[in-house]
């Protein structure tokens, strides 16, 4: 284990430094006093472990490929960007466009997360990415989704207080959203997408992911699941086709 000291390093100089433990085959990096440097993990294929203590700036673990990345603090914009495979844990909040175009691996947020959370994730063959939120979200959740998993579970917003913005699944043509508890009639969804109540088989997998969520966070699993979801997945996997086709 090895420890780096991000105080007044550029974010340039911190992924180097970063860069040159992992390539020298060190497998869990404690990184203390992050104050937005961006691009944490950006790229990097590797099976290790980065502890960040701080606030990480955009584009945390964007196109990374197996590492394991933990925050104990909030993120900005980008987690997970186009990331390919790994995890990505964050004890804070996070705010906009978390998972973009993410094609596998796994976010788990205990708090917040801001606008357009899983926009054009998509899966293929064994991928299947996955978003779990432990707060409420933002406008455009699951916007334009093409695949994957995004899990909304409203824990500890006020009551009246909305889980999720307007235009949720906007654009949605694949994959699948799992909210908990109910939405508010006034709560505007993408025409693209309908509602449905779990099948037995979607809350196998919700109790595995769910499971997975609360040990990060030293939650009741059981708890969490003991209120029922509602499940979002789109009319038509082509929306948009007949504007283009012929």
């Amino acid at each position: 284990m090895k420890r780096l000291n991000a105080q007044g390093l550029s974010y340039r100089e911190l992924n180097e430094k970063i860069r040159a433990l992992l390539d020298n085959g060190e497998k869990e990096v404690i990184i203390e006093n992050v104050n937005g440097q961006r691009y944490i993990g950006t790229g990097i294929k590797a099976q290790a472990r980065l502890v960040i203590h701080g606030v990480p700036g955009n584009n945390l673990g964007a196109l990374m490929d197996g590492l394991h990345i933990e925050v104990y603090g909030n993120a900005q914009d980008g987690v997970g960007n186009t990331m390919n495979e790994g995890t990505i844990v964050v004890h804070g909040h996070a705010t906009d466009i978390t998972g973009y175009s993410m094609r596998g691996g796994k976010i788990f947020i205990r708090g917040h997360v801001g606008y357009r959370v899983g926009i054009h994730m998509k899966a293929f063959r064994e991928k299947n990415p996955v978003i779990v939120v432990g707060g409420k979200a933002g406008d455009f959740f699951g916007e334009y989704m093409a695949g994957g998993t995004l899990v909304l579970l409203g824990l500890g917003i006020k009551p009246g207080e909305q889980i999720v913005g307007n235009y949720i699944a906007t654009g949605m043509h694949g994959g699948e959203i799992f909210i908990r508890g109910k939405l508010d009639d006034d709560i505007l969804i993408g025409k693209e997408a309908k509602i449905l109540e779990p099948e037995e088989k979607d809350y196998r997998r919700l109790e595995v992911l769910i499971k997975e969520f609360a040990e990060y966070f030293d939650l009741d699993a059981d708890k969490i699941l003991a209120v029922p979801f509602i499940k979002l997945i789109p009319y038509n996997k082509r929306p948009y086709g007949n504007l283009y086709a012929y």
